[in-house]
């Protein structure tokens, strides 16, 4: 137990060295003082009817289990020009990994496994892309050349993505300052995993060649709110366009980050920006931490060179050990192994993430690079209660160890065994000097998981089934004609209409401000009236129930346009909407006899007032004014709605009040 408590007392000693402060409680000057710099990646499927390279449908997805057949490979590496071997590819040959990939005839073609050319690109897929690139403000590229980037997990069967750029050089503007583009590029999105267990990967190839599109911003985001809102910016520009894709799986964001001193590590395949802020404020915090953990070792073992790891075999009998994880690894038949850390002691229970240490980053490689599950490791810095129970005095004893070393027990197949010994060794020399540049994924309590070693910068090239395609200005000036108004300027018009804030995003989200206008402009009700409607509303009853699928927020403007038309008060809009959003096909009139509405005149709606406030009298026994009109609301309000505003009405109503008063004081003085 004594080395649990150790274990924990420096995981908490070493949050403070580094000043971790959580999200919540952070301010600029806690980014500032570690150097915290991030940037985006965003892609967005593009809302076309075939695949980008063949003519395939595009958005149609299957089940799992639905598909017509598998095809296996092996992922290998190859020399470059240059006569080296890329560090993922490397990585990924380690892994000893076998890629299936289901394929359904619906879907799918001979192009997608590589035994087909590309056919020239998707010219409407090309138009929405640079339509996105001219409202990005990019300067565009005067001709298109398709590239090969290099894709080594094994998400595209042919080992490369065709990719061409389209725009360079752009820039959104935030709410308090400028965010620069790099640039802007067209490419075919990849496979969907399924699973990925021991050393076998399986995907869907039924989102294989969509058409994607991707921005990439320079690394000016100083802040994980800012980040975040250059994420939501880019997203709602790509949404007013009406030309992409929407739903899960549609937009995805990998997010890079640095702290100063640290290097660029890549967070993939973020799906929801509401987790980019603890994800970015997580990630730069760990680079922070594994700079510290540099400097420890580095002032411990001054010669890199001289170190090295130790190990054992271990005999399950002698271990003695009543562990119910070791257990179930001796019933699978694992070989057992017990690894020496010279001068590590505190190292592998140094704080790293929330709830994560160093070990952590060593066991994610483990599961990554030798393919073996979680749980796979415990060390003599466990702190989990059920990791107590190993004699971690026997084990330095087999392994001769010293006093300030560390160890650790894994266990896995026999197979598996070398390439787990070279993968800790691998990550413990690498905390001597340098961040290790890599890709992790994104986990939903906002901290991140080793995915693989990132990409080297060279691998793309050119294309050699893809001819160039010119863009003459006349087309590019054609397409530029019916841009969408900017994001920021849309903001400022919600603004100036006096729409509520907190509206803004769901609003821009479904890109329903040109909704907001054209109900406007057309029948004459407020900016603010609508966009409410739309934000509140509407919101409200999407939260409440799924809409029919046949309804479409379009549909609110043939309601209002029917308001308009048979003068009715706007705040009918409301019900008629619930039931609308049900039944989207029934015609308005049908709706309003369902809701039991009457059309009634002004008189025939204060008819029943002077009855009601002498039945409230002889009921309630109050003179009080406010009383009896609340009273009077409740019974007669359905009548009145969409016939009369409201407040009108109550307006009326207490005009009536005052009248009957009055003739009832002159009643009493005669």
């Amino acid at each position: 137990m004594r080395n649990s408590f150790d274990a924990l007392r420096n995981q908490l000693e070493s949050r403070s060295a580094i000043g971790y402060v959580p999200l919540s409680e952070a301010t600029i000057e806690d980014w500032r003082r570690i150097g915290f710099m991030s940037g985006l990646e965003v892609h967005q499927q593009l809302n076309t009817q075939h695949k980008l390279f063949c003519r395939c449908p595009a958005g149609i997805y299957n089940q799992d289990d639905d598909y017509d057949g598998e095809l296996i490979r092996h992922m290998r590496p190859t020399l470059s020009e240059m006569g080296e071997y890329d560090g993922t590819a490397l990585m990924e040959f380690r892994t000893r990994k076998e890629i299936i990939y289901r394929l359904n005839n619906e879907n799918a073609c001979t192009y997608d496994i590589d035994d087909t050319p590309p056919f020239k690109i998707n010219r409407e897929a090309l138009d929405y892309a640079l339509e996105i690139s001219l409202l990005s403000n990019m300067n565009v590229v005067g001709e298109v050349h398709i590239t090969r980037k290099q894709y080594l997990d094994g998400s595209i069967p042919t080992g490369f993505q065709r990719t061409a750029i389209l725009g360079v050089e752009g820039e959104i503007q935030l709410s308090n300052k400028k965010i620069r583009l790099i640039q802007l590029s067209i490419e075919e999105d990849s496979c969907r995993e399924i699973s990925d267990i021991g050393h076998r990967r399986m995907y869907k190839t039924d989102r294989l060649g969509m058409p994607l599109i991707e921005t990439v911003t320079y690394p000016d985001c100083e802040t994980p709110f800012e980040l975040r809102e250059a994420a939501e910016y880019i997203r709602f520009l790509n949404r007013s366009t009406g030309r992409v894709r929407t739903g899960i799986g549609s937009g995805r964001e990998d997010v890079n980050v640095s702290c100063r001193g640290g290097d660029r590590v890549e967070i993939k395949g973020v799906s929801h920006n509401k987790w980019i802020p603890k994800l970015s404020h997580n990630e730069a915090f760990r680079q922070y931490a594994l700079l510290r953990i540099c400097d420890i070792i580095r002032e411990r073992i001054p010669e890199k060179s001289s170190w090295q790891i130790k190990s054992v075999p271990l005999v399950y009998e002698k271990l003695n050990s009543d562990n119910q994880v070791i257990n179930e690894a001796r019933k699978c038949g694992y070989r057992i192994i017990a690894v020496n850390l010279p001068l590590f002691q505190g190292i592998l229970s140094h704080f790293t993430q929330p709830g994560k240490c160093f070990a952590n980053e060593i066991s994610d490689r483990l599961k990554v690079i030798a393919c073996i599950e979680k749980p796979n490791m415990i060390t003599s810095e466990s702190i989990e209660s059920d990791q107590n129970n190993i004699d971690f005095d026997k084990v330095k004893k087999w392994l001769n160890a010293n006093e300030n070393d560390a160890q650790i027990i894994f266990w896995g197949p026999e197979a598996d065994i070398k390439t787990a010994l070279e993968t800790i060794e691998e990550r413990c020399l690498m905390a001597f000097d340098h961040i290790p540049r890599e890709t992790r994924k994104a986990l939903a309590d906002g901290t991140t998981i080793f995915e693989r070693v990132l990409p080297g910068a060279d691998r793309m090239y050119p294309d050699t089934d893809s001819a160039p395609i010119p863009l003459d200005e006349e087309y590019i000036i054609r397409l530029g004609q019916n841009l969408p108004v900017p994001v920021n300027i849309r903001i400022s018009k919600m603004q100036e209409w006096g729409i509520p804030s907190d509206t803004f995003h769901y609003l821009l989200k479904k890109n329903l401000v040109p909704l907001i206008e054209r109900i406007s402009d057309d029948f004459g009700f407020t900016h603010k009236f609508i966009g409410t409607f739309l934000g509140h509303t509407l919101k409200y009853l999407e939260g409440q129930k799924q809409p029919h699928k046949e309804f479409s927020p379009e549909k609110i403007y043939d309601l209002f346009s029917f308001i308009r038309s048979n003068r009715l008060d706007q705040a009918i809009a409301r019900p008629i909407l619930a039931v609308l959003m049900d039944y989207p096909k029934m015609d308005f009139a049908s709706i309003l006899t369902s809701l039991k509405f009457k059309k009634r005149s002004q008189d025939e709606l204060l008819a029943p007032v002077s009855f009601l406030i002498g039945k409230f009298r002889e009921i309630k026994k109050s003179d009080n004014s406010s009383v009896t009109m609340n009273w009077l609301m409740g019974q007669i309000r359905k009548q009145a709605l969409g016939n009369i505003p409201l407040n009108e009405y109550s307006r009326l109503i207490q005009v009536q009040i005052a009248k009957e008063v009055s003739e009832q004081l002159s009643t009493d003085s005669i």
